[in-house]
């Protein structure tokens, strides 16, 4: 059965493997295979390591599951990185720096008005 394993260990460097594996098998059995090819493969490895990997929120199409869950045919396996900064706070510092004046709600306000009208 196929299944698609996929990492990024830093920012825009995603890795994509094409694996077969036996029917039953769990994502942490995925990524073991994925890991031992990857080390036969040198040139491909790129510091990849079980233990770097462990590290990581496994998830199948984009939703959280665990290292026990049995994978499916054609499934996509993603291992995702904990996040460096909370998206709440990053949109905040987005939208101060573009004022509140130029932006959303506020870009067209009549004229003589308060701001925020």
């Amino acid at each position: 059965m196929g299944v698609t394993l996929c990492w990024s260990l830093s920012a825009r460097h995603v890795h994509e493997m094409r694996l077969q594996v036996p029917v039953g098998s769990t994502v942490q059995d995925v990524l073991e295979q994925g890991i031992a090819l990857c080390l036969q493969n040198q040139t491909s490895s790129d510091g990849v390591s079980l233990s770097s990997l462990q590290f990581q929120q496994p998830g199948i199409w984009g939703k959280k599951v665990p290292w026990s869950q049995r994978v499916n045919v054609d499934d996509r396996i993603e291992l995702c990185r904990p996040l460096k900064v909370d998206p709440k706070v990053a949109r905040r510092q987005r939208f101060k720096g573009q004022g509140k004046g130029r932006t959303g709600l506020f870009a067209k306000r009549k004229a003589g008005s308060a701001a925020g009208y």
